[in-house]
């Protein structure tokens, strides 16, 4: 069986599915129990469902208002 390690290791590609089915079972079995790992495949596929709706061209808006809260950081 898989460790909590090595699911992480192999979740892009479970992801995508890219895995060999013999890797699709032992993803699959991992995440049946462990329920922190569930967690973190769906965190994955919401953050994925996220960027696919990211326009495509950059925003212009988004460079001056990425510098400001990096100077607000640091100021912290």
């Amino acid at each position: 069986m898989l460790s909590c390690k090595e699911l992480v290791a192999h979740s892009s590609d479970y992801l995508d599915a890219q895995l060999s089915f013999r890797e699709r079972i032992a993803v699959r079995t991992h995440l049946a129990i462990c329920w922190k790992c569930r967690r973190f495949i769906r965190q994955m596929r919401l953050t994925q469902a996220v960027l696919r709706r990211l326009p495509d061209a950059a925003i212009p808006e988004l460079e001056p208002l990425a510098a400001r809260l990096a100077e607000q950081r640091k100021a912290r």
